[in-house]
């Protein structure tokens, strides 16, 4: 259980007022009774609230909430808001959803932290916690995906040109049978990537060669690419919406008895660490996470600054990582 001033005052003996002026050099306390209360706090663990730090340094709170940590495109996400964070001074909660949950799972923790502003990476994000943060002037900043409410702000990749990139690269390589594995079809990251493909196999007046669902899961992704390889006519090569279905779809491959990229390519999305690995080589789509963390809390500062801007939506360009898997 948490420590509380409470407690430290009755442990030195003295007040919660003069627990509370302890921690500001420059409120009025006798520096003995200083040091005394700064050790007993020390020893008994006890932890300024968050938003108290935030009153009494001038440093911002910024709830983070992330889902499907499992996907290790999140954890390069982490490390790099957190780096972020601390160069720019500003005091970050990461909340992070539970599996099988949506964001509004947390909507109590978010908002009882009191932060300044809100970072939602989660796919399965409904209305309730953009709709009780924006009741509360409390701003709020998607990233890596869009919603159609324009009172939210974005900051995402060009998932649509990402996806162009990947069909023209197969096309031009001379695959014939391009099949397709899509995330959550409720989410933007999976239609953009859907539509810039499919709208670039058009214009080359190749049809997809066949569609079938991933959910952005490994394991989903593996026993869908398996089926479509046991099909008397296969793909010759698979654009899979994300990094770890392409890893999937590799490993599903090898599995029965294929070469990549000879038997079949296989390009991804994300540029995970993984996508790198000697094992995979994945040609892939980068995001350029770096970038989008900045964009994200340079969008963050604005909209503290004037909390009536309407939502706005910053995209970050991608680039192709050509490896070895097509």
């Amino acid at each position: 259980m948490k420590v509380t001033a409470k407690e430290i005052a009755l442990a030195v003996g003295t007040s919660v007022s003069a627990v509370s002026r302890a921690f500001r050099p420059d409120a009025s306390l006798a520096d003995p009774l200083r040091q005394k209360i700064l050790l007993a706090a020390a020893e008994m663990g006890y932890v300024i609230p968050a938003h108290r730090i935030a009153t009494q340094t001038g440093m911002r709170i910024v709830s983070l909430v992330v889902g499907d940590v499992m996907n290790p495109f999140y954890p390069s996400i982490l490390e790099e808001f957190s780096s972020a964070a601390l160069a720019s001074g500003i005091h970050l909660n990461l909340h992070i959803i539970p599996q099988g949950k949506t964001v509004d799972s947390v909507i109590g923790h978010v908002l009882h932290q009191r932060p300044h502003a809100v970072i939602v990476t989660s796919a399965m994000l409904s209305s309730e916690l953009a709709v009780q943060c924006l009741q509360k002037g409390l701003p709020v900043v998607l990233f890596n995906r869009v919603q159609i409410n324009t009172a939210l702000s974005a900051v995402c990749c060009d998932n649509y040109a990402g996806a162009r990139q990947v069909a023209n690269l197969l096309v031009n390589k001379g695959y014939q049978r391009i099949a397709f594995v899509g995330g959550i079809r409720n989410t933007s990251t999976h239609m953009e990537r859907w539509r810039g493909f499919e709208d670039r196999m058009a214009e080359a007046d190749m049809p997809v060669f066949k569609t079938v669902s991933g959910d952005f899961n490994y394991d989903v992704a593996f026993a869908s690419v398996r089926d479509l390889l046991k099909d008397g006519r296969r793909p010759d090569a698979v654009f899979c919406a994300n990094d770890i279905m392409a890893i999937a779809a590799i490993d599903a491959a090898k599995s029965e008895g294929f070469r990549i990229p000879d038997d079949l390519g296989v390009v991804g999305f994300d540029d995970t660490p993984m996508a790198a690995w000697r094992s995979y080589r994945l040609t892939t789509v980068r995001q350029r996470i770096r970038l989008m963390v900045q964009d994200t809390f340079k969008l963050i500062s604005q909209l503290i600054e004037d909390p009536a801007a309407a939502g706005t939506i910053r995209i970050t360009p991608s680039v192709l990582m050509e490896r070895d898997s097509a």
